[in-house]
């Protein structure tokens, strides 16, 4: 049983109650799937507020220590999550998100890897573009806005980009530095829809090691 749809039905007057939640350039969501949405990584709610106006299911990889664990596996499988070991190149988990954009899917990936604890936009890493190189997707670039200190009703913009074409990411797969470049290329094109940044953000340069 998929819980998708119950989850985000349950989860949308709860977000909408606790932010005051603004949508911008929703006219940019492609109306099918076979696409990677990439986002930059702030709160534990950025899944929430991401699926709200997608017509589209957004599958996510979680860590295989939460899908083995009995009670939350369960739980978060019935989500339509992509399972992924971490600690090794897991050519399953890419084997299986590859599938699920060439069946017409669409892939969520926050590109930073972890949240970042001040807003300030980390350094991407290389998973977003591999993923492209590997199926040939399309990337569609969206940025979360929450003020400092996030707070009951605090204003947030959930800002959709306009679709990165895969033949602007210029990615050979066998190619480290243009996968590198394309990594550098999405996290500057989701900086851009980012409302004012915190001082003292970093430039997004090469990946996080």
């Amino acid at each position: 049983m998929n819980l998708y749809p119950f989850g985000k039905a349950v989860t949308y007057p709860i977000v909408r109650a606790a932010f005051a939640v603004r949508y911008e350039g929703v006219e940019n969501i492609p109306a099918s799937g076979g696409y990677i949405l990439a986002c930059n990584h702030r709160s534990n709610f950025d899944p929430i507020l991401l699926a709200h106006k997608m017509s589209v299911q957004i599958h996510y990889m979680a860590k295989i220590e939460l899908v083995r664990n009995p009670l939350i596996g369960s739980i978060i499988k019935r989500f339509g999550v992509i399972p992924v070991d971490r600690g090794g190149g897991d050519t399953g988990a890419l084997d299986n998100a590859a599938a699920l954009i060439q069946n017409g899917g669409v892939l969520g990936m926050f590109p930073e890897g972890h949240r970042s604890k001040t807003g300030a936009p980390l350094r991407p890493r290389s998973g977003v573009s591999v993923i492209a190189g590997k199926t040939g997707a399309d990337i569609l670039p969206v940025a979360i806005s929450y003020p400092q200190g996030i707070k009951f009703r605090a204003p947030v913009v959930v800002r959709y980009g306009k679709l990165i074409p895969h033949a602007r990411l210029g990615i050979d797969p066998d190619s480290p530095a243009t996968i590198r470049a394309a990594s550098k290329l999405l996290m500057d094109e989701i900086i851009a829809l980012l409302e004012p940044l915190p001082e003292g953000s970093p430039p997004s340069g090469a990946e996080e090691s």
